[in-house]
C-alpha cells in the first residue's frame, strides 16, 4: 500500500513539473549599449522576484519564468539608464532585444563609456553619423572616415583611404570577422564603383588608426572593423536619387534572422562634370545577404554573401584643358577616337558556426571564399595640341608647345581566389579576457596582362630610332601562383580598477607563414589605457608594437626591362614583408559644454619603417618597385574635437599634422602620400523653430601628394600637386519619423517608418581639384604635366524610406 501511494506522489509530482514547465516563458535576446555594441555583464531580471541573470561577451541573455497575464522585465547596468519591458500575456517563447543608453546624470557614464572604446585599441564610431552625409557615395562609411584625424581621401570617387602615411593597401577590413580584399587593377575611381560596404547593413563601426591588437591582420596602417546588424523584427528601407537607388529588407523570427541589401548606381551625370567629354557608360551592382540561424541556445550559424558588379564603359570624344599660373598659362586640346570597357566582378561567401560552450566561452568555426574577375580593356588613340592659352599656331609671343598623336591599348586580366578556414575563441578568465584564433588561406592567381604607348610628337615617334618604330611603354605579364599562409594570434584584455586609476591593458601576439617566401613574422603588440579616479573626464592611452605589411599580389611583382626596352613582369620570391615599429601616444578630455556632451582628443605617432617596398601613385593606380628598396619613418599629431550639436548625430573637426621621410637609392625623399596637413569637418544641425528640417556638412581640405613623371622614381625628381579642398552640403526634411505626426491608425502613412527628402550639393565652391596628370612628351623629350580634374558642382536629389 505505502508502495501505491509513492508512486501515485512521484506520478502527482512529475505531472505538476510538466504542467509547470507547460505554463513556463522563456525569455531570451540581445542587449546593446547606443553604439550598437553588444553590453556585456548587463543585469537582466523580472521585478518582484528574484529571478534573473546577466548577458555575455555577445550581449546575449535567456532566462526562465512562470507564465503570467503580466511580466516586467528589468534591464540594468552601471552608467546607463535602466529600461523596463512590459509584456503582455506572453507567448511560451519571446526574443526581446533591448538597447541602453548612457546615464547623461552619472559621472559614471564617461568612466564605462571610455573604457568600453578602448578596451583594444579600436575607436567605436556612431552608424547614424553618415546615414544621410552629402557626398557622392550617397553615405558610405570610407567618406565618413576620410573626415577622421589621420585618414586622407583626395578622391570622392573612391572607396579608398591613406591612413596616417601608408598606401591604400595597407588597411584591413573586415565584415562579420571576414578579411576583406579588393579588386587588384583599379586604375580610377570611375571605375571602382561600389565599396563592398553596404551602409545599409552596418550595425556596429570599430577603427584604428595606428596600435590595433593581434586579432586583425598583417597590415601597418589601419584597421576597420564591420558588424552587419541583426534585424529585432521585419523591415525594409528604400533609398532613391538622381545617381541610382538601394533596397534593404529584414526579417526576425526570433531563430532566423536575414538582412538582404541591394544596390544600383550609374554616375553618369557626376563623370560628365569632368573635363574628358564622351560617352560615359558605367554600371555598378551588387547584392548582399546576411543570415542568422539560432539553432540551439549554444549553436549559431550565419551566412554572410556578397555579389559585387561593376561595369565601365567610356568613348572619349574631345578634351579641352587649361592649366598652369596667370604668367604662364597653357592649353590642352585632344580629340579622341576609341573606347575603354573594364570589368571588376567580385564575389564573397562566409559560412561560420558558432558554438556557446559555456557562459564564458564561445567558439567560431568559419570558412570563407573570396573569387574576383577583372578586366581592363581599352583602344584609345588621339591627337593633341599643347599651346600657350589665349594663342594659337603663329598668332602670339608663345604660340604651339607641341602637337602630335597617341595610341594607348591595354588587354588586363587577372583572376585570384582566396580560401580561408579559421577557428577563433573567447575566453573570459576572472578580469582575463582572452582572444585567441587560428587561420589558413590558399591563394591563387591568373594573371594576363599587355598594355602599351606610343607617342607621335611633330612627326617623331618617341624614342626616335633610326631603325624603325618603337614603343614609348610596353609591358607584359603571363604569370600563374598559388600560395598558402598560416596565420595565429592570442590576446589579453585586462581591466583593473584601483584607488588611484581605472585601466585596461590589450597585449598579445600574432604568429604568421607564408609559403612563397617561406617568411616567418612575430608581431607583439599592446596598448594600455587609464582613467583617473579623481579625474573621470580625462583618459590616457599608449599604444606600440611590430607590425608588418605582408604582400599581397600587386606588391611583389617586379618589372625587369631588356635591351629592346620591353617590359616584363616577374615575382619577387626574395621579398620581404616590410615593417613598421609603432609608437602611439594620445588622451581624450571629455566634457560638457550647451548641455550636450563633447570630447576632444589628441594622438601623437611615430612608425620606423623598415624594409620598404616603395611605390608611386596614379590617380587609384598603384605601381610597387616589387622589391625591399628602401626604408624610412612617419610621425604626425592628430586632433579631434566631437559632440551632439543635434540629438543623437555627432559632428566633429578633425586636424593632421604629419611628417614622412623615405631613404631610396641614398636620397631622401617624402613618402608618395606625404600629406602634411589635413582639415575634415562633418557638421550636422537643425533648422531653429524647424526641427525636421536637418542640415548636413562635409568639408575637407589637406595638402597635395607628392608625384612623379611616368617611370620615374622619386629620388630622381618629384612634385607636389595642388591642395584637395572639397565642401559638400545637403539639406532633408523629415516628413514621417517622430511619435509626434499623429498618423492615423488606418491611414495610408502608417506603414512608413521613416520617410525623407533632401538636396545635396556636391562641390559648393565648384573647385578644380587634381586625381593625377597626363603627361605629354615633345621631340626634345621635354615633358609638360597636364592636370587630370575630379568632378565639378553637382546636384542630387534623393528620397529615402524605412518600413
Amino acid at each position: 500500500m505505502k508502495s501505491l501511494l509513492r508512486i501515485y506522489c512521484l506520478v502527482i509530482l512529475m505531472l505538476t513539473a510538466f504542467a509547470m514547465m507547460a505554463e513556463n516563458v522563456k525569455i531570451s535576446g540581445r542587449v546593446r549599449d547606443n553604439e550598437d555594441q553588444p553590453l556585456e555583464f548587463a543585469t537582466v531580471r523580472i521585478a518582484g522576484t528574484a529571478i534573473g541573470t546577466n548577458t555575455d561577451l555577445k550581449g546575449e541573455y535567456s532566462l526562465n519564468i512562470a507564465k503570467s497575464d503580466t511580466i516586467e522585465v528589468v534591464f540594468s547596468c552601471v552608467g546607463f539608464k535602466t529600461v523596463n519591458r512590459r509584456l503582455i500575456d506572453p507567448q511560451p517563447e519571446v526574443t526581446l532585444n533591448v538597447k541602453m543608453l548612457p546615464d547623461d546624470i552619472m559621472l559614471n557614464e564617461v568612466e564605462v563609456e571610455g573604457f568600453r572604446s578602448n578596451i583594444n585599441g579600436m575607436q567605436s564610431l556612431d552608424v547614424d553619423s553618415y546615414k544621410g552625409s552629402p557626398d557622392v557615395s550617397g553615405g558610405s562609411v570610407e567618406s565618413m572616415l576620410a573626415t577622421m584625424p589621420g585618414v586622407n581621401s583626395s578622391n570622392e570617387l573612391s572607396s579608398q583611404y591613406s591612413v596616417r602615411g601608408g598606401s591604400f593597401d595597407e588597411n584591413s577590413v573586415y565584415i562579420n570577422g571576414v578579411e576583406i580584399y579588393r579588386p587588384q587593377l583599379v586604375r580610377s575611381g570611375q571605375q571602382e564603383g561600389l565599396s563592398i560596404i553596404n551602409p545599409d547593413m552596418v550595425g556596429n563601426i570599430k577603427f584604428s588608426s595606428g596600435g590595433f591588437p593581434a586579432r586583425y591582420a598583417d597590415k601597418m596602417s589601419s584597421a576597420l572593423d564591420i558588424t552587419y546588424r541583426e534585424p529585432e523584427a521585419f523591415e525594409a528601407a528604400i533609398g532613391l536619387s538622381l545617381m541610382g537607388a538601394s533596397v534593404a529588407i529584414g526579417s526576425n523570427t526570433g531563430k532566423f534572422s536575414q538582412l538582404h541589401g541591394a544596390r544600383f548606381r550609374r554616375n553618369n551625370s557626376l563623370l560628365s562634370s569632368q573635363e574628358t567629354r564622351g560617352e560615359y557608360d558605367p554600371i555598378y551592382f551588387d547584392y548582399q545577404t546576411n543570415m542568422i540561424l539560432k539553432a540551439t541556445e549554444k549553436f549559431k550559424i550565419n551566412f554572410l554573401g556578397n555579389i559585387s558588379l561593376n561595369h565601365f564603359g567610356f568613348q572619349p570624344t574631345d578634351r579641352e584643358t587649361t592649366f598652369g599660373t596667370m604668367e604662364n598659362a597653357k592649353q590642352f586640346k585632344v580629340y579622341f577616337d576609341g573606347e575603354e570597357n573594364d570589368k571588376f566582378e567580385t564575389y564573397l561567401g562566409s559560412l561560420s558556426l558558432e558554438y556557446k560552450k559555456s557562459r564564458n566561452t564561445t567558439f567560431t568555426l568559419s570558412l570563407s571564399g573570396f573569387l574576383t574577375n577583372e578586366l581592363v580593356s581599352y583602344d584609345i588613340s588621339g591627337e593633341y595640341w599643347l599651346d600657350e592659352a589665349g594663342t594659337s599656331g603663329a598668332e602670339g609671343m608663345g604660340g604651339e608647345l607641341g602637337v602630335g598623336k597617341y595610341m594607348e591599348h591595354a588587354r588586363n586580366r587577372l583572376r585570384a581566389s582566396v580560401i580561408t578556414a579559421a577557428i577563433t575563441g573567447q575566453s573570459v578568465l576572472g578580469k582575463n579576457h582572452l582572444t585567441y584564433g587560428l587561420k589558413y588561406s590558399h591563394e591563387n592567381f591568373r594573371d594576363r596582362t599587355k598594355e602599351w604607348e606610343w607617342r607621335d610628337s611633330a612627326g617623331y615617334s618617341l624614342p626616335t630610332v633610326p631603325e624603325g618604330v618603337h614603343l614609348i611603354y610596353n609591358l607584359t605579364s603571363n604569370q600563374d601562383i598559388k600560395g598558402n599562409r598560416v596565420a595565429a594570434f592570442a590576446e589579453d584584455a585586462i581591466y583593473l580598477e584601483t584607488d588611484k586609476a581605472f585601466i585596461t591593458i590589450n597585449a598579445g601576439l600574432r604568429f604568421a607563414y607564408w609559403s612563397f617566401n617561406k617568411e616567418f613574422l612575430v608581431s607583439p603588440r599592446v596598448n594600455l589605457s587609464f582613467t583617473p579616479v579623481n579625474h573621470t573626464g580625462w583618459t590616457f592611452r599608449v599604444a606600440g608594437g611590430v607590425y608588418y605589411q605582408s604582400p599581397f599580389y600587386k606588391e611583389y611583382r617586379e618589372t625587369v626591362t631588356d635591351f629592346l626596352g620591353n617590359g616584363y613582369v616577374v615575382l619577387n620570391n626574395k621579398i620581404k614583408s616590410p615593417r613598421s615599429i609603432q609608437a602611439v601616444f594620445g588622451t581624450d578630455y571629455t566634457f560638457r559644454a550647451f548641455n550636450r556632451p563633447f570630447k576632444v582628443t589628441a594622438e601623437a605617432y611615430y612608425k620606423n619603417l623598415h624594409n620598404f617596398i616603395s611605390y608611386e601613385y596614379d590617380n587609384l593606380k598603384v605601381t610597387y618597385s616589387g622589391v625591399n628598396d628602401s626604408k624610412g619613418y612617419v610621425m604626425g599629431l592628430d586632433f579631434k574635437i566631437f559632440g551632439q550639436f543635434v540629438p543623437g548625430s555627432d559632428s566633429w573637426l578633425s586636424f593632421s599634422l604629419m611628417k614622412t621621410q623615405q631613404d631610396l637609392n641614398g636620397t631622401k625623399v617624402p613618402l608618395p602620400t606625404d600629406q602634411r596637413y589635413s582639415l575634415g569637418l562633418y557638421f550636422t544641425d537643425y533648422f531653429p523653430k524647424f526641427p525636421r528640417l536637418r542640415f548636413s556638412l562635409r568639408g575637407i581640405i589637406s595638402d597635395g601628394l607628392t608625384m612623379t613623371p611616368p617611370r620615374v622614381t622619386r629620388d630622381q625628381a618629384y612634385f607636389r600637386a595642388p591642395s584637395y579642398k572639397r565642401v559638400d552640403i545637403g539639406v532633408s526634411y523629415l516628413i514621417i519619423g517622430e511619435p509626434k505626426d499623429g498618423v492615423k491608425k488606418y491611414n495610408f502613412w502608417r506603414h512608413f517608418k521613416r520617410l525623407s527628402v533632401g538636396i545635396d550639393l556636391f562641390n559648393l565652391f565648384d573647385i578644380s581639384n587634381v586625381s593625377s596628370y597626363y603627361w605629354v612628351t615633345d621631340v626634345n623629350n621635354i615633358q609638360y604635366a597636364v592636370p587630370n580634374y575630379l568632378t565639378r558642382r553637382q546636384i542630387n536629389i534623393n528620397l529615402s524610406a524605412e518600413f
